[in-house]
């Protein structure tokens, strides 16, 4: 392949990162070539109301505003393909990947922005209910459900997280525990049993969830004497965990024990030099669309400048 033949910035990805990070390398004349990956977009695309993004004081329905992004990033010319990265090589200065059609990429820079999906109870009713009262961010879709009802399932810290802020804006929060005890931080333990409006289900399991066309409550089954209860409530956030789209780079990539890349501290970089990663494959924190937008900002601009030192553009 030839010096010409050579991108300068790589994007696998799609999602608020991806996108912010073509605008910004597009903009400065890095010529991005997008691998959107299968689910173009991530988890915006099964976000109905997005109120908590700036510029959007009526609110924006989740795949309008990542098909704002994608039109965006299209004025500057990102080259888009709809395929999965399925391996790459970064052993060289020169970094290799490889789509679904077989087709070789090389590239200077890559940037990763895969995602990370969140884990499902795998319940026929859980998808039928899918942002019609299921939910697997109470940040973002909480607000909905104030004065409302609640549950959230998982005992974990983030299920402690999700009940904590629900419960700020809801009477009750139910948080379904499959085992006899919460496996959060002592400290998340803490505020979540001093909470008056936390109700603990332990040993308990879902079974179903209720309702035809949005949720009127949960069908519980207590895993020690295998009684069935239902619970009438009007959310339910699934809070047991995410899975990062980090697969692919496992071989050459740091990791958490998680699979969520690591990069450098205040920085989008990672352990193979002109590798770059943005938005919920590297945070396990926020999962925000803005976050994530805003680390993919970051990505661009590394890369540009790595690209830059190395004398490269």
């Amino acid at each position: 392949m030839e010096d010409q033949d050579i991108l300068k910035c790589l994007i696998i990805g799609s999602g608020p990162a991806g996108y912010t990070a073509a605008i910004y390398a597009a903009r400065a004349g890095l010529n991005p070539v997008m691998y959107t990956g299968s689910k173009p977009g991530g988890q915006l695309t099964i976000t109905t109301e997005v109120e908590n993004y700036p510029g959007f004081p009526e609110g924006v329905q989740g795949p309008e505003l990542i098909d704002l992004f994608r039109q965006q990033a299209l004025r500057f010319e990102t080259e888009l393909h709809y395929e999965n990265i399925v391996k790459v090589d970064f052993s060289g200065p020169v970094h290799k990947a490889w789509g679904e059609s077989g087709q070789e990429i090389r590239a200077h820079t890559v940037i990763i922005t895969t995602g990370a999906d969140a884990k499902w109870l795998g319940l026929p009713s859980e998808e039928r209910l899918m942002n019609r009262g299921v939910s697997a961010c109470a940040v973002c879709d909480g607000f909905f459900f104030r004065t409302m009802e609640v549950g959230v399932v998982g005992g974990g810290d983030t299920a402690a997280e999700e009940a904590t802020y629900l419960s700020k804006l809801c009477p009750t929060v139910h948080l379904i525990v499959r085992k006899d005890h919460l496996r959060a931080s002592k400290i998340m333990q803490e505020r979540v049993l001093a909470n008056p409006k936390i109700q603990i289900h332990f040993n308990t399991e879902t079974i179903e969830i209720l309702g035809e066309h949005e949720v009127t409550g949960v069908r519980l089954k207590n895993t020690v004497d295998g009684d069935q209860y239902d619970v009438h409530l009007k959310g339910f956030f699934i809070a047991i965990g995410h899975k990062p789209n980090s697969g692919v780079f496992a071989d050459w990539i740091d990791m958490e024990d998680t699979g969520y890349i690591k990069t450098k501290p205040g920085s989008a970089e990672t352990n193979i030099k002109g590798v770059f990663a943005g938005g919920d494959v590297q945070d396990h924190n926020y999962r925000q669309a803005v976050t994530a937008a805003g680390s993919g900002c970051m990505a661009a601009l590394e890369a540009e400048r790595y690209l830059m030192n190395n004398n490269i553009f």
